[in-house]
């Protein structure tokens, strides 16, 4: 479980991190999900492909010894790239009445379940609000 309720509070708990607020402190709780960035595969591969054709052209080699080596960079670059399936990194973020703001990214597979037990704590505030009308 990734949210626990009790009787005044919001306890959450993913992985290693534990945190917790009264009802009243949450402002904001949900999920962020955005698009992984490969910076570090993108600029390898223009390195190497630099390095090749920085070979290819301004050297003197004519046995092609850099062929092989910019293979294996282009290999191991590819297999960097496409070994995780997922295209998004997922966060949950809680913003308090403080205006401190905890995000903690969580695995993808975790998505679905996390969407849901936030979906069941916005529910269980909005009877919550609705019960108590001096808000």
């Amino acid at each position: 479980m990734f949210i626990f309720l009790t009787q005044d509070q919001v306890q959450f708990q993913y992985g290693s991190k534990q945190w917790q607020y009264s009802f009243n402190e949450i402002v904001e709780l949900g999920l962020l999900k955005k698009k992984k960035s490969y910076l570090f595969e993108n600029s390898s591969f223009i390195a190497v492909t630099a390095s090749a054709y920085y070979c290819m052209i301004f050297t003197k080699l004519t046995e092609l010894y850099y062929v092989i080596p910019a293979l294996l960079c282009y290999t191991f670059l590819i297999i960097l790239r496409f070994h995780n399936k997922t295209e998004f990194d997922y966060f949950v973020i809680v913003k308090d009445i403080y205006k401190k703001e905890t995000k903690v990214k969580i695995n993808a597979l975790d998505r679905p379940i996390i969407g849901k037990q936030i979906d069941q704590y916005l529910h269980f505030e909005y009877e919550r609000i609705l019960k108590n009308p001096q808000n």
